[in-house]
């Protein structure tokens, strides 16, 4: 099921395309928004909507790496695991992670904080390794900096 609000939002959406179904990307996003993930009952009602089978829209979301098919953590960290950050020793940065927070690829921490997942590419090749935390790009990183920077999400 999907809110009176969401329901809202994708038919506004809905209203720019020229045919519903070209809205299944942004759609899967509004429920994502209010609800953090897409769960199977959402991915249902929303593919009505769009008039689309749930086998159609969940090949949409599962191409899209940033829309999420379970609970993820408050926030969600990529690290990039392209060549030039593999090359400046990105594998230090997640052996940290796995000590410090007990996480590890694919991963939510214990106390339901952060989600780690790979990022083929950042585009931050020149401050390698590098990370994203939600929508913050973060470069240059060694343990200790990276430390420095989940202490400030809560």
């Amino acid at each position: 099921m999907i809110t009176d609000e969401e329901k809202k939002e994708i038919r506004e959406l809905m209203s720019h395309y020229a045919t519903a179904r070209a809205a299944g990307p942004e759609a899967l996003k509004i429920v994502q928004n209010h609800r953090g993930w897409v769960s199977a009952e959402s991915l249902k009602a929303v593919a009505e909507m769009l008039d689309m089978s749930c086998e159609e829209l969940d090949s949409v979301a599962t191409f899209y790496n940033m829309i999420f098919r379970k609970p993820v953590g408050r926030h969600v960290m990529l690290i990039c695991d392209s060549i030039s950050c593999y090359i400046a020793r990105y594998d230090m940065l997640l052996d940290h992670l796995n000590r410090t927070h007990g996480i590890r690829m694919g991963e939510t921490t214990p106390d339901g904080r952060f989600t780690l997942l790979p990022a083929a590419c950042l585009g931050a090749c020149d401050h390698a390794p590098a990370m994203m935390i939600d929508e913050t790009l973060y470069g240059d990183l060694t343990p200790e900096k990276m430390d420095n920077i989940l202490g400030k999400y809560q």
